[in-house]
Formats: C-alpha cells, structure tokens, sequence
C-alpha cells in the first residue's frame, strides 16, 4: 500500500506568535517542557480507559498502560512515547496546527508581561505541547488512533517557524510518539538523572507508570526502569502522606507553581462511598470572571478518570476550589447529562458543600493571615453565596468579612461575629452602609450620628454587597439594617426625642413648610432631623423603597428602574440652615432649597440628572 504524500500547512497566527515567544522568551525554566507533555500523554491514556467504557474494542486489558522515555545521544534525541488514545489526521491539525482554547489572545498578552510567571500560565491555557520549541530544533509526532487500522498513522513534524507537514504513515501500535531534536545547548536533558530528578520533581503522582530506558553497559543490554510511584494519592492513608506530597499532588492536579492554601482530604463510607480532596488555592485564576473560565472538580469513578472541570459537585460561590472526587456509587459511564439530574450527585453536593465550609471555618479559626490571603483573593466571588445557598446561610455569613468605621482603612478583615462583641449596649441591629467606594461609603453624612456614638458601621463598596444584603437578613438573632433608609431603631439610637413643633422657633417652622411647599412634588418628604452634626441636610431612602445602590446595580444591568421618591432631612442646628431662614427674597430662598436637595442627591447618588443647572444655580447664589 502507498504512503500518502507528505503536506505542507501554516500555523494559525496565535501560535506563530506563541512559538515565537516560547523559543526567543522563555529561558527561566525550561524544563517544564517534560511536565507538559508527560502530562499530555497521561490525559491521552485517561481518555483512552474512559472511552473504552462505552467502546471496549478502542482497549485491551492485557496491555499495560505507560509513557515510555528514551534517548538517543547520537541524534540528540528525546523520545516520549504513550500507548493512549492517539489522534486522527484530523485531530493532528487540530491539536498541534491551531489553539482552540478561547483566551489566546489574553495567554500571549500575559506571556509577554516581565511580571508573570510565564511557567505558570503555560500550564494554565492548555498550550504545553508548544513549550517543547524551548528546547528543540524540530519536534516529529507520529500518532495512530485507538482501533485504527496500521495504515492511519499519521507523522507531524516541525521547526516551529511558521509551517508545519503532515503525511500519513504506517504505525504499529496505537498512541502517541514525540521526538525532541534538541538543540545544542540543551544536551543537559539526555541524561537519565536529569529525567529522573524532573519528573520526581512534577509527574511523581502521575497514577500513570512513567518508565525510562536504561543502557546496562556490562551485559550490553537495555531495559525499562519505572521512575514514578503511580500512586493514586487520594486512596492512600492520610496519615501516610506527607505535606509536600500533598502540595505537589495538587501542583499536578491544577498546574499552578503556587502552594495551596489549606486542603481537606476525607474519605467516607456508608450509604454512599466516595474520597475527597479539596483545596483552597493561594492566587484566583488569571480569568475567574470569565464565561469561559473551566472550574469544578475532576471526578473518578472507582479509580477510573471521568472528566473534568465537573461543577456540578459545588456551587458557582465555591467555584474557586480545586480538587477531585472518585465516587464508588456513580456509573462509570455517567455523563454530564445525567449527574445534572441525579440523586447521588445531588447528596455529594451537600456534602462537599460542607466540607468546604468546614475547611474556610478551620483556616479562618487556625489561621487569620492565610484567611485574609483567601479572602482578598476570592472574597468577591464568596459573597455570592447568600443568594445562592440559603441552606447554610449562617456558615456563609460568619466567614463573610467586611471593613467598618472603626477600620483604619478599606481592608475587610472584620467577622460578624467581631462585630456583635463590641454593639453598643443600646444597639438593636447590625448596621451597615453601601456606596460606590469605601471613600464615598466612610465619608456619607448618613455615618455622623454614629460616630458621634462611637457606633461601628460596617462599610460595604463592593459591586454585590447590595445584591448580598438582600439575602442577609440577620444574623445571630440580629437584624441588618442600611443607615440610609428609614428605621425606627435609629431614632431609639439617638436618644432623643421627636422634634415638636413648640420646640422650634418660628424661622425653622416657616423654613420647613416653604421648603415643603417648593419640593412636594420632588421628595416623598421634607422633616427635621437629629441625626446630623456637620452636614445641613441629606436624603434617605423610605423603608419601603428601592436603595439607591439597588437602583444602580438594575440601571447597570439595562433594567428600567422607577424613581426614587426620597425623605428630604434637614439639620436646623446647621449655621446654613439659619442663615437661609433669614432669607426673604423668595426667588432666592427657592434656589437655596434646591441647591441643599441637589447637594444631598449628590452625596447620595454621585451624580444629578442635571449637573450643568446644578453648577448655574450655585454660581448665581456665591455672586450674590
């Protein structure tokens, strides 16, 4: 039978500019090459056990599973070989020609940032298999689907500078076999020792044997010595497994060069069967935020790799969390499909909700500097969970964190349960402020009777602090309550009494009913207050009504939001306030009245409708 003809492609242009940067930038740590594609051909194994499920002609299981390493010092040659599911013609382009992986254009952008760790983020975007231009001249894959006939090999070679060819070829087994032609420089990666200590150092808990050929000078012979324990670490004792273990297995698991956090590793027997390994990362992922952002467990079944990125064991709040769960009770055969609709998913679900609880409330109670490290990366993405897991709402809440008035600056590091021990001995309610920074919420007039009362507030700036305090309702027994909305327990907070119409002099009591007059169609009302010491006047939000934060979180998401009718308070023992009383001109008292309204809007909203007759109002006052 003839052998096709060998063909000549160009790369997409997102890899000619990545190859680029691989061979001219990266010289820190090159021996990551080896980790990437060790771990590319153990992934090729696992897929290869896991289709075999459904289609057990693609495996034979008398044929042991490995990644074989040998050299070649006469040609200079690194060879890595895997016996997985190996790829088409097709599958070859694909893979090796172009990158699919949406993001590419952010991974170069990151690449040629000095700042980052570029070892790290080759791991991240899935584009391992280029790292291995770093050290070579030219890379040959020769490759064979599973249960393809001998004659659909498929032989890919390149110099990584701009082409690629591609031809088909007689292959014997099934698997994939890649060439490193090194360069010169880089003979350092023919030696066995160096192989050795690398793949100790990254693929040790690969459960995937790892065996390199060995020369035996004295009999002439050669054979093949494995180099890594294959261990599954989660079925192992836990007592048995060291620290460092733990921190590498999960290096391996999540490609991230930092250590984690903290990690939980239960196994549980009973009604339902399964081990757990969680972890709690040190740094959020460069793309958390995105749509396309791949997070959840990676899930086994009876030992047998399934998939991953599997979310459907955790809530999107906890999406933060690496790790892996091998289940007794799942099928092997299960699909996303059926663990989105399924009675087992749903009790591990609980579960390891709980155990992650447990994990944040340990690290929080051993460890306040490693949770501040959690909270100031994933804190944000944390608070969604009020609205989302009503269940354990008390355990959400007590390791939420905020910054208050009594905070010399904007870090959250206070617990509610901090908050609670110092309350005021008159104090009903946990009370709290939104704004749109910390600056604008510790600088509000609505803060003034508080800290005139030594009361802490907690200081909430963040996007989704108002959505969160829908779903906060109280805690321990205690109500939250926004200052800038009406609620009789700030009136009990104030210790005194309601202003009366004897009590005031006869300038406040015309003051308030002309200012009535010329604002009943603009606010809800207009009253005197005591809550204020150094402003003249604000507004509050009826406690009926929509908060101004709300408001602006719906407007931002497109959504038609009614006006908010607010309560106009006026402080008549401001020098200001006086001084308009004594205003007779009623042109220029109106223009007074609208330029305090204006300016209490502002405070509370940063902005007006019209700022331009805002400015022209209090012009035309200074010049007179």
């Amino acid at each position: 039978m003839s052998v096709q003809k060998k063909e000549t492609y160009h790369f997409q242009s997102e890899v000619k500019q990545l190859l680029h940067l691989m061979i001219h930038s990266l010289y820190s740590n090159k021996e990551i090459f080896l980790r990437e594609l060790i771990s590319n051909a153990s992934d090729a194994i696992d897929k290869l056990r896991f289709k075999s499920i459904s289609s057990p002609e693609l495996y034979k299981n008398d044929i042991e599973m490995n990644i074989q390493i040998s050299v070649n010092k006469a040609q200079r040659a690194l060879i890595i070989n895997d016996n997985g599911i190996g790829m088409t013609r097709q599958d070859t382009i694909d893979n090796l020609g172009t990158i699919a992986k949406s993001g590419t254009k952010e991974f170069i952008h990151s690449l040629k940032n000095e700042n980052n760790d570029k070892n790290t983020l080759i791991g991240e975007f899935g584009v391992g298999f280029y790292s291995s231009f770093i050290v070579s001249n030219k890379v040959s894959v020769k490759t064979r689907y599973a249960n393809s006939d001998i004659s659909k090999g498929v032989l890919w070679e390149s110099s990584g500078e701009g082409e690629y060819s591609i031809k088909n070829i007689i292959k014997k087994n099934i698997g994939t076999e890649i060439t490193l032609y090194l360069k010169e420089e880089e003979e350092e990666f023919l030696d066995t020792w160096r192989i050795k200590s690398i793949i100790s150092k990254y693929s040790d808990h690969i459960m995937i044997p790892i065996k390199i050929q060995i020369y035996d000078e004295k009999n002439k012979t050669y054979s093949w010595e494995q180099i890594n324990t294959a261990k599954a670490l989660w079925t192992l004792n836990k007592s048995s497994i060291t620290e460092k273990e733990y921190k590498d297995f999960y290096k391996h698991l999540t490609n991230d060069q930092n250590n984690p956090l903290t990690w939980s590793h239960n196994r549980v027997e009973g009604k339902q069967e399964y081990i757990s390994l969680l972890f709690i990362p040190e740094k959020a992922d460069w793309d958390i935020w995105n749509r396309d952002n791949k997070h959840g467990l990676k899930l086994y079944v009876k030992r047998v790799y399934i998939m991953d990125n599997s979310h459907e064991f955790l809530p999107n709040y906890l999406r933060f969390i690496r790790g892996l769960i091998d289940s007794n009770d799942l099928p092997l055969n299960v699909s996303r499909e059926i663990l989105q609709d399924n009675r087992i998913t749903r009790n591990l679900k609980q579960a390891l909700i709980k155990k992650s609880l447990n994990m944040l409330e340990k690290l929080a109670k051993n460890n306040t500097e490693k949770y501040q490290t959690f909270w100031n990366q994933f804190g944000l993405i944390f608070k969604e969970g009020p609205a989302e897991d009503n269940k354990n709402i008390n355990k959400i809440a007590n390791l939420l964190r905020f910054a208050s008035t009594k905070n010399k600056n904007s870090e959250q590091t206070l617990s509610l349960q901090e908050y609670i021990s110092t309350m005021h001995e008159k104090q009903e309610k946990i009370y709290y402020i939104t704004a749109d920074s910390y600056i604008s919420a510790k600088n509000s007039p609505h803060l003034e009777l508080f800290n005139k009362k030594d009361i802490n507030v907690l200081l909430l700036s963040d996007r989704i602090d108002e959505w969160m305090m829908n779903y906060l309702v109280e805690f321990e027994g205690k109500k939250f309550q926004s200052i800038s909305k009406e609620d009789i327990s700030l009136n009990a907070l104030a210790e005194e009494k309601k202003i009366n119409n004897h009590e005031l002099k006869t300038e406040i009591i015309d003051f308030l009913k002309k200012a009535k007059n010329i604002l009943k169609n603009d606010v809800k009302e207009v009253r005197l207050t005591n809550r204020l010491t150094e402003t003249p006047c604000m507004v509050i939000s009826d406690s009926n009504e929509m908060t101004t934060q709300m408001a602006k979180l719906f407007s931002a998401a497109g959504q038609t939001v009614p006006e908010i009718k607010y309560i106009f308070e006026i402080n008549p023992e401001h020098n200001l306030i006086k001084k308009i009383c004594s205003i007779k001109d009623e042109d220029q008292f109106k223009k007074w009245i609208y330029l305090l309204l204006d300016q209490s809007l502002l405070s509370e909203k940063g902005t007006l409708k019209n700022p331009h007759k805002f400015i022209a109002r209090m012009n035309q006052l200074l010049m007179q």
